[in-house]
């Protein structure tokens, strides 16, 4: 039986920023926290649901009324079938929370059950997904070079954030030209990590194979959570991601092995979206480089994602139509003309507040685009699913007139830029693979210094 992604949560509250191992007493399936989320799911079989409930912090009982939680178990049991056992489990701690994924096998079904606990031992977070293999060990692409740079810790200060990052320095006396990666939504490292693959870790080695200086770093929310804003009900993409990059740009334009007239900037999706929003008004930036740039609303793209997943399945099952539906009232709010800052949003499961959509309501990339007088460097991915080759349309033709804009579209590349056959899936970015090769040396040919700085010569 196929289960699917979109019907197998139950609920999950975000919890951004990287877990880390403790002890091996803490790590033992018989610590406290092992067991008491044992008793949960103990509890969860044999319909004690009012028991765990019972267990609820504040927000859990405020998001999840009575009820709730009792039916999202029987969609749960629809899909995967009877529960048999718990496999295996494992403690971890995130941000004084303790987290305990057990595998657990149901008769259709191995699932990944997430339970977690604050510090005063309230439940305050239950998920269960599709069971995940420890991922292969990221290999190096071929076009990297080992020989031809090194890899130095570089953190990044904005304030009273800091987040760590590592410089790639080509070797040789420099000054080099340089690029700075700005991840894509969520919580994510400087790799970028999914699953095995780690696309800017495969830009940052082939690009400085090629002469350039990569500074890649932590995302503010992997780090920090809701603390990424001095008041997270206030947090917009300002604390998210440009306040950050513009800084990891000055401070890259520091380095000594740098040449600072030669700065540039690539996004990633969100990061690509945001990326003519960072450069306004940045002396420092002398170019963008946009991978995957979504021109159309955030919540419009995420819906347009979600009818896609559900549409590979087949008809869509009840779990299924509920969250669609509950998708699509959260994009109703975001985009009511009365939203205020601090009106709550439930949005995929995470709880967002008016302050973050109405900034974004203010930004029309295109535009913003449009008036940037620096070099531009657009590109696609033709089996992008997540952003899809409408959005590359829609920067065509705001832009393709305009001398300092470039734009490529790649077919057989996806959203990660990694090549594929048919209709792009979420279990794609499980296979071990890397950025392509003709992507990276586009970006290389884009940022090295030429006749004409920043060009690069558009496809016949």
């Amino acid at each position: 039986m196929k289960v699917s992604l979109l019907a197998l949560i139950l609920f999950l509250l975000a919890m951004p920023g990287g877990v880390l191992r403790v002890s091996a007493q803490e790590a033992a399936q018989d610590s406290p926290s092992a067991v008491a989320a044992k008793q949960i799911i103990h509890e969860l079989v044999t319909g004690q649901f009012e028991k765990v409930e019972a267990k609820y912090d504040a927000r859990m009982a405020e998001q999840l009324p009575p009820g709730k939680l009792a039916d999202g178990w029987r969609d749960l049991n629809k899909q995967a079938g009877a529960f048999q056992a718990i496999t295996s489990a494992e403690t971890s701690q995130l941000q004084g929370l303790q987290v305990v994924k057990m595998q657990c096998k149901f008769e259709n079904s191995l699932l990944d059950a997430t339970v977690v606990f604050n510090p005063d031992g309230k439940l305050g977070g239950l998920s269960f997904r599709p069971h995940q293999a420890a991922p292969a060990p990221w290999n190096s692409p071929a076009y990297a070079k080992q020989d031809s740079f090194s890899e130095q810790p570089l953190t990044l200060v904005n304030g009273k954030f800091e987040l760590p990052g590592t410089l790639t320095v080509p070797t040789g006396n420099g000054p080099f030209p340089a690029v700075v990666l700005v991840q894509g939504s969520g919580p994510e490292d400087q790799d970028e990590t999914i699953g095995p693959n780690k696309p800017f870790k495969d830009l940052a080695w082939g690009l400085a194979s090629r002469g350039i200086v990569v500074f890649r770093y932590t995302k503010r929310t992997q780090k920090y959570g809701a603390q990424s804003s001095d008041d997270p009900v206030r947090l917009t993409v300002e604390d998210e991601t440009i306040s950050d990059a513009r800084a990891a740009v000055a401070l890259v334009a520091k380095q000594p092995m740098v040449d600072p007239k030669h700065v540039f900037l690539l996004g990633h999706s969100l990061g690509a979206y945001l990326a003519p929003r960072i450069a306004t008004g940045d002396a420092e930036i002398a170019g963008i480089v946009m991978l995957a740039a979504n021109a159309r609303p955030l919540e419009k793209v995420v819906l347009e994602q979600i009818h896609y997943l559900a549409a590979m399945s087949g008809t869509p099952t009840e779990a299924e139509q509920k969250r669609i539906q509950a998708a699509e009232d959260g994009a109703k709010q975001i985009e009511k003309p009365d939203l205020k800052p601090d009106d709550k949003i439930d949005f995929l499961g995470a709880t967002m507040y008016g302050a973050y959509w109405l900034d974004l309501r203010g930004y029309d990339p295109l535009k913003t685009a449009a008036k940037l007088k620096i070099p531009i460097f657009i590109v696609q991915g033709g089996r992008d699913y997540q952003v899809t080759p409408s959005n590359f349309q829609a920067w065509s033709d705001a832009l393709s007139n305009n001398k300092n804009v470039t734009l490529r579209t790649y077919p057989d590349l996806d959203h990660l830029f990694m090549h594929g056959t048919g209709a792009s899936k979420p279990t794609d970015y499980a296979r071990p693979d890397h950025v392509s090769a003709e992507v990276v040396e586009s970006i290389a040919t884009f940022i090295l210094p030429s006749e004409k700085p920043g060009s690069l010569v558009k496809p016949h």
